[in-house]
């Protein structure tokens, strides 16, 4: 019989039950922060950021966004200083999105070589095109009157193919204005072929397609309609994906990929992780995932009111995104963990 000191460890009684001899025990690999950066599974690194940027025509200084603290619409000035902070912080691209002071019924500003968004790519390419990737939002709600992502017919509802006609031209600006990866966010049916055909045609064979495969008609895009200024009444029901659906994901996926597309995307993220893991798992070319403005504000919110810790909410919620199989993710906190990244131990 074992007498009681034998059971006793340090001063204190041994617990009622011990693991037996030779136990697995996996908190072996998670007892200081050495072993546990060693076994990791998934990891951040700067390149794999893509730092979204507005900029806006018109403007005199950056204007700070009240839905999304820390973000801003840029100048062409501010624009391209705060691109050389985040390719010096080693983000891995800057996708743009421009805010026109003249909209109308067709986004005529979307293919003017002389509008802001195309003006922006030109100067991006000037400062920091050989040290970044260089991407454009390619989608013509931003220029629209109507706020909508194309052309309308005489019912008021979105024409399909007239709008592929205006993505085709738009195209052409933006590769002839010197963007790396183009990214037709839209989900008109059929976009990337007719880009595909545009670009080649005009000899742009090298220009990367980035298919936003599955957008989602999602409520967390709100702060961004702030961002670009939006005219959108009404929703985008008619062509962005109905939430609940994922099998849909896939084949909007598969149809991308037959039409031409270099990269494929989901969007919204962290709403989205299953179907995220799905589309990494069906496609040969990489997938990434966009961290939209409404889970940006979400942590940043949240952080203000003391709910959560903010950086270490940061990291959890892009680790998601790697750990779902994202090659790369889209994020306004982009510049900001890529400096973070740096300064932790390798």
């Amino acid at each position: 019989m074992t007498s009681a000191p034998a059971r006793r460890t340090a001063g204190r009684e041994a617990p009622a039950y011990q693991l037996a001899h030779g136990a697995v025990r996996p908190r072996r690999l998670r007892r200081t922060p050495a072993i546990r950066r060693m076994v990791a599974e998934t990891r951040l690194h700067p390149a794999e950021l893509i730092l979204p940027m507005f900029v806006k025509e018109g403007l005199s200084e950056p204007a700070p966004l009240s839905s999304m603290p820390g973000v801003v619409q840029h100048t062409l000035d501010s624009l391209a200083e705060a691109a050389k902070e985040a390719v010096d912080a080693g983000v891995g691209g800057i996708m743009l999105f421009g805010i026109p002071e003249v909209r109308d019924a067709i986004g005529s500003a979307g293919d003017d070589p002389e509008g802001i968004l195309n003006r922006a790519i030109r100067r991006l390419r000037e400062e920091v095109g050989e040290d970044t990737v260089i991407m454009a939002d390619l989608c013509l709600d931003e220029f629209t009157s109507h706020g909508h992502c194309g052309v309308l017919d005489e019912t008021g509802a979105v024409d399909n193919d007239a709008t592929l006609d205006r993505y085709a031209a738009m195209a052409l600006a933006q590769a002839e204005a010197g963007a790396d990866v183009l990214g037709p966010s839209g989900m008109m049916d059929g976009q990337i072929a007719a880009i595909r055909h545009a670009l080649d045609a005009a000899g742009h064979t090298d220009v990367i397609l980035l298919a936003y495969s599955a957008k989602y008609s999602s409520a967390f895009y709100g702060p961004f309609r702030e961002a670009v200024d939006s005219q959108l009444s009404g929703d985008r029901r008619t062509y962005q994906q109905d939430p609940g659906n994922g099998r849909e994901a896939l084949r909007e996926l598969e149809l991308d990929l037959a039409e031409g597309a270099d990269i494929v995307m989901i969007k919204p993220g962290l709403p989205y992780l299953d179907v995220l893991a799905e589309a990494v798992a069906a496609s040969p070319v990489p997938v990434w995932a966009y961290q939209i403005s409404g889970e940006y504000a979400m942590i940043e919110f949240a952080a203000a009111a003391g709910a959560i810790d903010r950086m270490p909410a940061i990291l959890e919620s892009l680790t998601a995104f790697k750990r779902a199989g994202a090659d790369s993710v889209l994020t306004y906190w982009a510049a900001e963990v890529a400096r973070e990244l740096r300064r932790e131990p390798a």
